[in-house]
């Protein structure tokens, strides 16, 4: 389907944005395939004279150090879902008459990998220093995830006074994220041939009481720093059979949770064993969210400065993000970038063209202003030097 990958990126200094978005988009880079994409943005990244370069598997990370007052850190990850048939990009007209950027991994997210690798080499100077960080294998177990392989092998790499992860917001800015487990909940029968039932007790039927309750939940909505978080639990999954003539003596019925950051993990837990109450409940997965953070100094300053030349006002993050880890760190976090996150992992991916400028162009301006207070939270302790 695809040729080999292209021995280099365009060059941001005499490339359109959009046009770097759609060469990183034309790479294909499914979870567990980002080599090539990887070293495509290493390559172009050590190019840049002002930058120093690291890498860890398939992450990129690369910093400035210019001894600025405050260090940010720009992420996002280089991985998609796997591609149905919506690769190579196209060029397309949007539903309101718009140019869009047609094909997978345009908004989920590229065109915010785009905006953080133009800006990295055509801002040799900027006001503040700033890591940029391109990652791996965001799309899938949270134990393979790129920016956590980093966090827990190099977290020196990762210091600084805020972050901003570039997952689509439609060029909003979206604050923290909800928390999200999943869980197991069973029940256990005993088998029998299905020509003499009464003999066995059905597991499956058992689980009626589960999806009741599932079905009656009504999610809370959370204020949290000023922000309305919205709560789901929701039945993801059911198994459970063993043949098509044997009472099953065991079904599985999979939950997901997604839960304010106000609680913790082990809050979220207690909550979901409290609704089964009376079930085998096992937690499979889970990831903490992350608060807002928005009234630390440089997030007031991140908001005021994007918002003057995007319009609008900061919302909440709903699904979970890498945003969590950097509050694992102690460092304020947001998303922002382009393309309507509705449109994630769909088939008919699309980013609005103007959007990804606009992302740019708002990115710059902030990066650009001089900060002249010292920094309030932990760097890594190499300006100045």
């Amino acid at each position: 389907m695809f040729g080999p990958a292209p021995d280099r990126l365009p060059d941001p200094a005499t490339t359109d944005v959009v046009a770097l978005t759609r060469a990183i988009c034309d790479v294909p880079s499914v979870s567990g395939d980002e080599t090539a994409l990887a070293d495509l943005i290493e390559a172009l990244l050590l190019s840049a004279p002002h930058l120093e370069v690291l890498r860890d598997g398939d992450t990129v990370v690369a910093r400035t150090r210019l001894g600025r007052a405050q260090r940010v850190v720009i992420a996002g990850h280089i991985d998609t879902v796997p591609i149905q048939g919506n690769l190579p990009t196209q060029e397309r007209t949007g539903p309101d008459g718009e140019p869009v950027l047609w094909g997978r991994g345009t908004v989920d997210m590229k065109a915010g990998v785009a905006v953080a690798l133009h800006l990295a080499m055509t801002l040799p100077e900027p006001g503040k220093d700033v890591t940029w960080v391109f990652y791996d294998h965001e799309e899938v177990s949270a134990d393979e995830n790129g920016l956590g392989r980093v966090v827990a092998a190099h977290p020196d790499w990762l210091a600084g006074d805020f972050a901003v992860l570039g997952e689509p917001t439609a060029g909003g800015i979206e604050g923290g994220c909800n928390g999200t487990l999943r869980v197991d909940v069973r029940t256990h029968g005993t088998t029998a041939h299905s020509a003499r039932a009464w003999r066995g007790h059905n597991a499956i039927h058992d689980a009626a009481p589960i999806l009741d309750r599932l079905a009656r939940y009504v999610p809370a909505e959370v204020d949290v720093d000023g922000l309305a978080y919205r709560e789901g639990l929701n039945a993801v999954g059911i198994s459970g059979g063993i043949a098509g003539n044997m009472i099953p003596d065991e079904c599985t019925v999979s939950v997901n949770y997604r839960f304010a950051p106000s609680a913790t993990l082990e809050q979220a837990f207690e909550h979901v064993r409290e609704v089964f109450d009376g079930f085998e409940v096992t937690l499979t997965d889970g990831s903490a969210g992350a608060r807002p953070g928005l009234d630390h100094p440089v997030a007031r300053q991140f908001v005021e400065a994007i918002t003057a030349v995007t319009g609008g006002e900061a919302g909440p993050k709903y699904g979970w993000t890498d945003v969590a880890r950097f509050t694992e760190l102690g460092i304020p976090a947001v998303n922002f970038g382009p393309g309507d996150p509705m449109l994630a992992h769909a088939d008919d991916e699309q980013v609005a063209t103007e959007q990804i400028r606009t992302c740019t162009r708002a990115l710059a301006a902030w990066l650009s202003t001089p900060t002249a207070s010292a920094p309030q939270a932990a760097t890594d302790g190499t300006e100045g030097r």
